[in-house]
């Protein structure tokens, strides 16, 4: 493992997380934050948030600029925020460096996948890789290990990040389809809403049932999207279903809980605005997407969420499989 200097965008829960993980495999971490955002002026004040504390070797600045010196840029922000993130690194004449995506979504406006955002803004020879799968904030802090998944379209860009990255808290697995990895992380948090919505009902255990079914609409919509279906039952779909689907940590469950007990919730839900990019996204490929589709009559539509889940048991009977 080589001691690498890496620069974190992004100081949210996740954001965070991953300087303190970093740091503690003893890279040189230095954490970017707009100066005047909360998180970032939380972290500047306290050295904490409220998952995680940062050492003191961690470094904070508000200059992108620092970029430029850095051996791996790792991009935590939200889904919607990454293209304006990216034409800032274009600005400063960012150029090869490994670019490390750990954030789930498609961009709404385009229906892109995220690393093809990057690939579209910040180019000279900058290699892009992706970093899904399972696991919360909260149980990584507390040395509860879990699997996830590197994947790039370069092989070499794979093999550094996974070989400097490992370690007795993370598993990492090599990643072979950035199409089926990309949807698939994007899609398990429209799915943990769907989820989120049956804990609300008192039909919690429909979530089986949504499980097997709801990785079947995806992997459909993987293939459709020219990538290997088999990915939607990996680490990046249904392997994420326990951290998703069931726990009190997952943002996307418990908006679609407090949406069904109609009670306000203040945090993000990328779930939410990736269903927004997925259905137009399916405008043109039309692909049977029944739980999506009910899911988003229910959020964009108004439509009656209970009638609306119910209907979705009597359409027509057909072969599992």
């Amino acid at each position: 493992m080589n001691k690498l200097n890496i620069m974190l965008i992004g100081c949210g829960r996740w954001g965070s997380f991953i300087g303190w993980y970093l740091d503690q495999l003893h890279h040189s971490v230095t954490i970017y934050g707009l100066e005047n955002a909360p998180s970032f002026i939380t972290l500047k004040e306290n050295r904490k948030n409220d998952y995680i504390t940062l050492t003191d070797t961690i470094n904070l600045t508000s200059n992108i600029k620092e970029a430029l010196n850095k051996d791996v840029i790792i991009i935590s922000v939200n889904s919607q925020s990454l293209r304006s993130v990216c034409q800032e690194l274009k600005e400063i004449g960012l150029e090869n460096k490994k670019i490390v995506l750990c954030m789930k979504g498609l961009e709404i406006e385009t229906g892109k996948r995220l690393s093809e955002v990057v690939e579209e803004i910040v180019e000279q020879n900058n290699k892009v890789a992706v970093w899904i799968g399972p696991g919360h904030v909260q149980s990584f802090y507390q040395g509860i290990p879990n699997c996830m998944v590197i994947d790039s379209k370069d092989q070499e860009t794979k093999d550094f990040i996974i070989s400097n990255f490992s370690s007795d808290l993370i598993r990492f697995y090599y990643g072979n389809d950035m199409i089926g990895n990309e949807i698939g992380a994007a899609t398990k948090n429209v799915i943990g809403i769907a989820a989120g919505l049956l804990d609300g009902f008192g039909l919690s255990s429909l979530k089986g049932a949504l499980m097997a079914r709801g990785t079947r609409e995806i992997a459909r919509l993987i293939k459709a999207l020219g990538g290997n279906e088999l990915s939607a039952y990996g680490l990046c779909h249904l392997g994420d279903y326990e951290a998703t689907l069931f726990s009190e940590h997952s943002h996307n469950r418990k908006f679609g809980e407090c949406f069904a007990k109609k009670i306000e919730f203040d945090y993000l839900a990328e779930g939410y605005y990736t269903l927004d990019a997925l259905i137009k996204m399916n405008e043109t490929l039309q692909v049977d997407l029944p739980i999506c589709t009910a899911l988003y009559e229910i959020l964009y539509k108004n439509a009656d969420p209970k009638e609306t889940m119910t209907q979705l048991f009597k359409r027509k009977l057909k072969e599992e499989f």
